[in-house]
């Protein structure tokens, strides 16, 4: 008897948060492999904010994915049976194209092999040590560049890349100040992470809050929501401030376009403003695991993971994303991790 599967699958566009009215959850038999080809077990799923603008039909740097396609995702997973010569049963890997299934069958070009680091969980490498960590150093070292004194202000702080983004500028010697929902969420980025002040956008004003913690303007911004939090930014950006535009979650559930800045400031302060893909910089993964190592070994880079138990409640767990009920890195745990 075949062994059986798990996918979510799209079933239609969704509007405003997404529901399991959208994406449907079915069961297929798994494929015999072909040569070359491994059978992957999913352990941990990742879920991101761009997750949600796949499912749009809509230009972006990847296609949407397509109705009656299993859902796009990053995934982890073991090799459960292999008839490639790269790859044997038991290593552990990350697709190239993932998805939000229990199973994948894929070619051995689209595999690479997960190395876990000494001392650090598995969970690090879809978080601080994968696509989340190199994001952030990214954004902050080669978009923004900060120079010791320099104010940065990082919106969605308490996120899985906000909050290593903060970190890492302030180990480049920036002043931090971070945007986030709630007073918990506030206090873990001033009392555990070091940022240097944190504004509640639930609680407070935006504008007011910069206006008393960065009297002399902002220098840099790590733009993460958009809408009427980059709005309150964009408008203290000193002459030649640098902005890192990394998402703008606050547009990927709107039925009607969130308020942009003004961009005539662009001219008048000569604001550097740059978009920036995480897929860029996969060449340089190296080079972050390299500069990010000692700071985590010692300590002055702290990260966290929100871990959901199940495939089943993917759909649920992605809106946490919008809601605000989780911080650092989110992630579904599909089944049980291989020993070490």
């Amino acid at each position: 008897m075949a062994r059986m599967n798990r996918q979510w699958v799209l079933r239609q566009r969704p509007r405003g948060l997404v529901t399991d009215a959208d994406l449907e959850l079915v069961e297929s038999p798994i494929p015999d492999l072909a040569e070359g080809e491994a059978l992957v077990r999913t352990v941990y799923l990742s879920l991101d904010p761009t997750n949600r603008t796949w499912m749009n039909d809509a230009e972006g740097y990847l296609p949407p994915v397509g109705l009656g396609d299993v859902m796009r995702g990053l995934t982890l997973g073991v090799v459960e049976d292999s008839r490639s010569d790269r790859f044997k049963t038991g290593d552990v890997v990350t697709p190239l194209n993932g998805g939000w299934a229990e199973y994948a069958v894929v070619h051995e070009t689209g595999l690479r092999p997960v190395h876990r680091a000494p001392g650090m969980p598995l969970t690090a490498n879809l978080s601080v040590l994968g696509m989340t960590g190199l994001t952030a150093w990214a954004g902050v070292t080669d978009v923004l560049d900060p120079k010791p004194g320099q104010t940065m202000v990082v919106s969605a702080a308490a996120g899985a890349v906000g909050s290593i983004a903060g970190q890492i500028a302030k180990q480049k010697g920036a002043r931090v100040i971070g945007i986030a929902g709630g007073e918990k969420k506030c206090a873990w980025l001033t009392d555990e992470l070091g940022f240097d002040a944190a504004i509640d956008y639930k609680a407070e004003d935006v504008g007011a809050a910069l206006d008393r913690l960065a009297p002399d303007g902002v220098d840099l911004n790590f733009e993460n929501v958009g809408g009427d939090i980059m709005i309150a930014v964009w408008n203290r950006m000193n002459t030649f401030g640098r902005i890192a535009v990394c998402g703008l979650i606050s547009a990927y559930n709107a039925t009607k376009a969130p308020p942009s800045p003004n961009f005539a400031r662009i001219i008048t302060h000569r604001l550097n403003v740059r978009g920036f893909l995480v897929l860029d910089y996969a060449p340089r993964a190296r080079e972050m695991v390299q500069e990010m190592g000692p700071w985590l070994a010692d300590g002055r880079v702290k990260w966290k993971v929100h871990v959901d138990e199940g495939l089943e409640g993917a759909v649920a767990s992605l809106n946490r994303l919008f809601t605000g009920d989780h911080d650092g890195k989110l992630l579904v745990k599909v089944s049980e991790e291989p020993a070490a």
